[in-house]
């Protein structure tokens, strides 16, 4: 089975210089709790989430407004390609620990997004006779690696309500 058999196509995306309110206005409005960033020509540059966007209100302290996308988002991508293997992708999220990947195109333009949503919404029993691409156990072991607990990381200090 192949990633475009999985994936969510024409996921939408903002920009670097796109306020995190606009994001979150879009987060809602698509039900969906990532937002890929794009560069001018649809480079697939970063993404954000919401949880990005909590972390940066209760950090900064600023309205949503006033925080762009690049001021809170990493520069690491992962991503796969609608050709890869379904087990690939599902590979990279196991490796790196993140429920969903762009996919991307040679060039790295914004093709669609594979989420763990997209995942399990295909998977299927395996049977006595049936044999099948994505089963639930494929979703319960990346499902296992990716919420195992990562080492600590480095707390941002916390500002105080209202400050």
């Amino acid at each position: 089975m192949k990633v475009k058999e999985v994936m969510t196509p024409n996921a939408q995306a903002c920009t670097l210089t796109t306020n995190l309110a606009e994001v979150a206005g879009l987060m809602w409005d698509k039900d969906c709790g990532i937002v890929p960033v794009v560069a001018e020509g649809g480079k697939v540059v970063g993404l954000i989430t919401d949880r990005d966007i909590c972390m940066a209100a209760a950090t900064k302290g600023w309205n949503l407004v006033n925080i762009a996308v690049e001021d809170v988002i990493t520069g690491e991508v992962f991503s796969c390609k609608a050709d890869d293997d379904i087990h690939t992708a599902l590979g990279q999220m196991k490796r790196h620990k993140v429920r969903r990947l762009p996919v991307v195109a040679a060039e790295g333009d914004l093709e669609g997004i594979l989420s763990m949503n997209d995942v399990v919404l295909k998977a299927e029993e395996v049977g006595q006779k049936k044999v099948t691409e994505l089963s639930y156990g494929d979703v319960v072991n990346t499902y296992k690696a990716i919420c195992e607990h990562r080492e600590e990381p480095e707390q941002p200090k916390r500002m105080a309500a209202g400050v």
